[in-house]
């Protein structure tokens, strides 16, 4: 819960505000960025919502954040509750994105996908009873796929509970050194019809990318969008290697996708071809000549 007297004074005046606990990981910015900003090094509420699309987005915001450092100083009960219920908020084609996100994951994104075959789940949001009963009505999880080691969170709960086989690369086993499913290709491998692995090592030895339908990519902390510049950018920094993780980039300029969903960093829909001059323009300014070695 968030605490007024740690109250940022970068927050303007009003309701919604955020306290000195933020690990600035950019859930909130995402979810409500017409109220939220980052200022300095953490997120603030720089405008309060105006309508009620504006305090819906709000209180996505608060309950998403994965060190409830959002608050009220007066909380609707109603709006609280049409908030929770909205979560897996749906994105398109029975993709969702879970929300309450984990700081065992430092916030990341987690997103759930209906399938007859069996429902995913990418990465892992908090294990909380609603989203337990949610993902129940919902036929249960049969796979759970790990990016890389930074965002199992937990994963293992998920796991337990549904009977779900969790999908990590050899490289970063360590982090769920007991998975059901673990890759061991360098390449990409068809798992099942619609699904499919891609190995984008990079930002971690066994950072992987999963394709669906060719139409959404969950990319982990691999390649995410930039809302404010409007282009597709990478890590600079907590990089394994760099020139691995370019051409890991570039990799995907072999693959047809209209949505890039990550774990840190906004998602974003494009045009396919769209899409593919964003990656394009990012390879560019990452080539060496670019980027310390």
């Amino acid at each position: 819960m968030a605490d007024q007297k740690k109250r940022l004074d970068s927050n303007v005046v009003g309701d919604f505000y955020v306290d000195g606990t933020c690990i600035n990981c950019d859930t909130c910015r995402q979810l409500a960025p017409t109220s939220f900003e980052e200022v300095g090094d953490f997120s603030a509420v720089t405008r309060q919502p105006a309508d009620e699309r504006q305090m819906h987005q709000a209180y996505q915001a608060l309950l998403a954040c994965p060190v409830g450092s959002i608050g009220t100083e007066h909380s609707d009960t109603s709006r609280m509750k049409e908030a929770m219920a909205s979560y897996p908020l749906h994105l398109e084609g029975g993709v969702s994105y879970c929300g309450f996100n984990s700081e065992k994951s430092f916030g990341a994104n987690s997103f759930f996908i209906e399938h007859p075959d069996g429902n995913w789940l990418v990465d892992s949001p908090r294990y909380l009873t609603h989203l337990v009963e949610a993902f129940e009505r919902k036929g249960g999880i049969a796979y759970i796929f790990l990016t890389h080691k930074d965002d199992v969170a937990d994963a293992e709960r998920y796991a337990a509970r549904f009977g779900a086989k969790r999908i990590i690369h050899r490289a970063d086993f360590d982090a769920a050194p007991d998975a059901e499913w673990v890759i061991e290709e360098a390449d990409s491998i068809q798992v099942m019809p619609q699904f499919q692995v891609i190995p984008v090592p990079g930002h971690t030895a066994g950072s992987m990318a999963l394709l669906y339908k060719e139409q959404f990519l969950f990319t982990g902390d691999h390649l995410w969008w930039d809302s404010r510049q409007q282009m597709l950018r990478a890590p600079s920094q907590l990089v394994w290697r760099k020139r691995v993780l370019l051409d890991s980039i570039q990799k995907l300029l072999d693959y047809r996708f209209e949505w890039v969903l990550a774990g840190h960093g906004d998602r974003t829909r494009l045009p396919v071809d769209e899409m593919r001059v964003q990656l394009r323009a990012l390879v560019e300014r990452r080539q060496p000549s670019k980027v310390p070695s």
